[in-house]
């Protein structure tokens, strides 16, 4: 069973920064996407960055330049580095693992972790 699990999280003030990390186990091969979202109450759970299995990256337009995942393949890990965080980018941040390149592909969510920016 793949597991996904989130860390990193908490409170920063603004302009300050936070890595979220998105560590997986559970499967001998990588995936195909691994993906931050974030969700607030109340609204839709939106696309925050992804990186691909070949390295290639893209961002929602709110968080592109103030961003930046990478991958740590040795690890099996995924990173978030956010700096001049804003009051908006509070959420709970979620990763996924898209484990191929079809819609049918198992897909895999960890529990998601709170990130709280103060106004």
């Amino acid at each position: 069973q793949v597991q996904v699990v989130e860390s990193g999280g908490g409170l920063v003030q603004s302009g300050g920064s936070l890595r979220l990390s998105c560590a997986a186990s559970g499967s001998a091969n990588r995936p195909f996407a691994t993906t931050w979202y974030r969700q607030v109450p109340g609204k839709q759970r939106i696309f925050v960055a992804r990186i691909l299995t070949d390295g290639r990256t893209n961002y929602a337009d709110s968080v592109n330049g103030r961003f930046t995942i990478s991958r740590d393949n040795v690890k099996n890990m995924v990173y978030l580095q956010m700096t001049n965080l804003k009051p908006e980018d509070t959420a709970v941040y979620y990763c996924n693992l898209l484990m191929g390149v079809n819609i049918e592909s198992p897909s895999y969510w960890g529990q998601g972790i709170q990130v709280t920016v103060p106004s």
